[in-house]
């Protein structure tokens, strides 16, 4: 049986290793032109060598013991670590978030900055369609954010499009400064200074290098107040805030950037994952059980083992 899976982010890789686990013969398509998504890290090379910005997810927790298991793997093979600056149960992937959705896409057969624009039922198969052409599944799995999850589903599986355009993602502008010298700032990173609701010094998680580098994200309310501001405005914004926040004066910056995201932060569908065996459609996905990390595998993960059943 062949499965289709739409999304190569941590859901849809946790449904496809259980899947291709179970014997199924599995491709996924992400529109991205690699590795990370939402877990994304940035290079950008400065006066100073490359620097590295973890510009989405910032760290994960664990509380399932499942996923704990996921996580001891993931630090036996490097790809993470703990980062005790955000907390007791805080982890990073190493050297950078994407590192862990780079390693679980290599064991698949991925098809990287191929967008899907529809899926079409045709008899008892599911024909996926983007721009070089069509492929033709006997399952359809779609593993995206809730916002594009309600047009692909929507003459197919409307009440499922209808809970997906109700869960309702937050926005974060984020802002990725590297620095000449030292942040003369004791802590690695601040939550919930005014505007600014999460700051951190991204070059001193375990296993990066390069310059000093910060991440600095604007709370959910301010950055959708300003979400259609141009960038060079909220990279000032910010930037102050974060010599507000720090109280001191920021050393001169080698390269400033910002990156805006309009789904950062997912809602919560109160599901865990959605499966119709007649039609053999499925869709997984953080939104359904809330924002966290966790959460995107712990959907993968039931739809995987929903579809097996």
């Amino acid at each position: 049986m062949r499965i289709g899976i739409i999304g190569a982010g941590l859901a849809g890789l946790t449904a496809a290793r259980g899947l291709a686990e179970a014997g199924y013969a599995v491709i996924l398509f992400d529109k991205a032109r690699g590795p990370g998504g939402r877990m994304s890290t940035r290079r950008t090379e400065t006066a100073q060598g490359m620097a590295f910005f973890d510009h989405g997810a910032q760290y994960f927790t664990v509380r399932d013991a499942g996923f704990a298991e996921t996580v001891e793997r993931w630090e036996a093979d490097g790809v993470a670590a703990r980062w005790a600056a955000a907390g007791d149960n805080a982890w990073v992937g190493t050297p950078g978030m994407n590192a862990i959705i780079k390693a679980e896409a290599a064991a698949h057969d991925v098809r990287w900055n191929c967008r899907i624009e529809r899926i079409v039922r045709e008899g008892a198969s599911w024909r996926f369609e983007h721009d070089a052409g069509s492929e033709s599944f006997d399952t359809a799995i779609v593993a995206v954010p809730a916002e594009q999850v309600a047009p692909l589903l929507a003459s197919h599986a409307p009440e499922w499009a209808a809970l997906a355009e109700a869960t309702v993602s937050q926005p974060c502008w984020t802002v990725m400064a590297s620095f000449a010298e030292r942040v003369d700032f004791g802590p690695d990173c601040l939550r919930n200074a005014g505007t600014i609701g999460w700051a951190a010094r991204n070059s001193a998680k375990p296993g990066r290098t390069g310059p000093e580098s910060w991440v600095v994200q604007g709370s959910p309310a301010w950055s959708a107040a300003h979400l259609e501001d141009e960038a060079d405005s909220v990279i000032a914004a910010l930037v102050a805030d974060l010599a507000a926040a720090t109280g001191v004066a920021l050393p001169e910056t080698l390269i400033v950037q910002a990156h805006r995201w309009r789904y950062a932060l997912s809602g919560a569908a109160g599901r865990t994952m959605l499966w119709d065996e007649g039609s053999r459609l499925g869709v997984s996905g953080d939104w359904l059980i809330g924002p966290r990390i966790e959460s995107a595998w712990a959907s993968g993960r039931a739809l995987a083992a929903a579809v097996a059943a």
